[in-house]
């Protein structure tokens, strides 16, 4: 379950997405140069094998680690997509195309948010979208939409099976989550009762008024780390579905923040977080065009190298009591974050100090091992079994 944002204003673009799946599942930022194909070469999906086109386009992107496709990204045109799983009333198939996989073929492919949204309805009508999902549950699977921004504004594309519907945003708030927005679409194809379960209408609502007067980044990085209250509650039955930063907890559904990016796609700037808990975390900039070795690349595994993984231990011992413990690190946070705002480093330099930090991080948060742990019973047998699920893999 996720969030897309865009805002488009007099003096530019902004863009904003949480992705927000199963908890261990890790997501990677990857960078792909510019590509020329043979005649009659081929690219292989997370599940199809597709004819490749005879140029792709450089890529940024950020994807769970066993998937090809995309849950974020941009190409070296400003064209930024975020995508939504969203439930319909039309049959979901066995295999195609993935929601990701379109995301990340329409950035290869295309060089302005119509011709993406082109390239995506013409790759569904041809081969279609299935195929499993989820990472706990492979077999989960839904349907897709898109929030496709560029230097000019943006396009919102639903779909429901092979149907389609989309919407231009030339000015002001859009948001989309987990539920058709199209007006005639949705009355149409809306499946209600696990839209309602999403709880994306209230999402919705929430990024929407958050986003509004959203001049800058740092607005839109607010909204990502939003609970709507100033640390998460948790509900029995869907967790924390209700706001926009995630942290897993539900008996029925449940997800987490795996992964936050916000861009101006005008002036090609980006940030990402490469981990989970965006209000935990800190937004690094990064570029398409500039691509730096991330270090060890994660899975499913608490391999206690990568800096996914060191974050998600950081992260899920805060959220013991996170009014408490979030307080020994996060001033720091958003000094060095305000920093880089004013004035970018290299991407290189950002991700190394972020690593430095979480070490320092890590330490505080031991320093005050004996605070009470004031989540639900519910949302720590949640966490336990998927910690001891992360110990298990690999």
């Amino acid at each position: 379950m996720c969030d897309t944002i865009v805002v488009v204003g007099p003096d530019g673009i902004l863009f904003a997405k949480n992705s927000d799946r199963d908890p261990n599942e890790a997501q990677i930022p990857e960078w792909h140069p510019a590509a020329d194909h043979s005649p009659g070469a081929t690219v292989h999906c997370t599940y199809l094998e597709i004819p490749q086109v005879e140029h792709t386009h450089a890529v940024l992107i950020s994807r769970p680690y066993w998937m090809w496709g995309a849950e974020i990204g941009a190409n070296e045109h400003g064209v930024t997509i975020g995508n939504e799983a969203v439930f319909t009333d039309q049959p979901y198939a066995d295999t195609g195309l993935t929601g990701m996989d379109l995301l990340r073929l329409a950035l290869e492919r295309s060089r302005t948010a119509e011709e993406a949204a082109g390239v995506m309805v013409d790759l569904l009508e041809r081969h279609g979208q299935g195929g499993g999902c989820g990472h706990e549950h492979r077999s989960f699977t839904y349907h897709n939409s898109y929030l496709i921004a560029d230097q000019e504004g943006a396009v919102v594309l639903e779909t429901a099976g092979k149907l389609w519907a989309t919407e231009r945003v030339d000015s002001g708030v859009r948001t989309i989550s987990n539920g058709l927005t199209i007006p005639d679409f949705a009355a149409a194809h809306r499946d209600r009762l696990r839209s309602r379960v999403s709880a994306c209408d209230v999402r919705t609502a929430l990024t929407g008024r958050l986003a509004t007067g959203a001049v800058g980044p740092a607005d839109l990085m607010r909204v990502l780390r939003s609970h709507g209250t100033r640390w998460p509650q948790y509900r029995a039955l869907n967790g924390t579905l209700r706001m926009p930063c995630m942290h897993g907890g539900g008996l029925v559904a449940s997800s987490s923040s795996t992964a936050g990016w916000v861009a101006e796609p005008g002036a090609l700037r980006h940030w990402i977080t490469a981990t989970s808990a965006q209000c935990l975390s800190l937004f690094k900039p990064v570029a398409v065009d500039e691509p730096v070795e991330i270090g060890h690349i994660p899975d499913d595994h608490d391999d206690g190298r990568s800096l996914w993984w060191r974050h998600e231990r950081l992260a899920r011992s805060v959220m013991r009591n996170p009014e408490v413990l979030a307080a020994g690190f996060t001033p720091e946070r958003d000094h060095i974050e305000a920093d880089w705002l004013h004035d970018p480093p290299p991407t290189a330099e950002a991700f190394a100090v972020h690593a430095d930090a979480i070490e320092r991080w890590i330490d505080a948060v031991a320093a005050s091992d004996d605070v009470t742990d004031v989540r639900p019973w519910w949302v720590r047998r949640y966490w336990a079994k998927r910690e001891a699920l992360a110990a298990a893999v690999g």
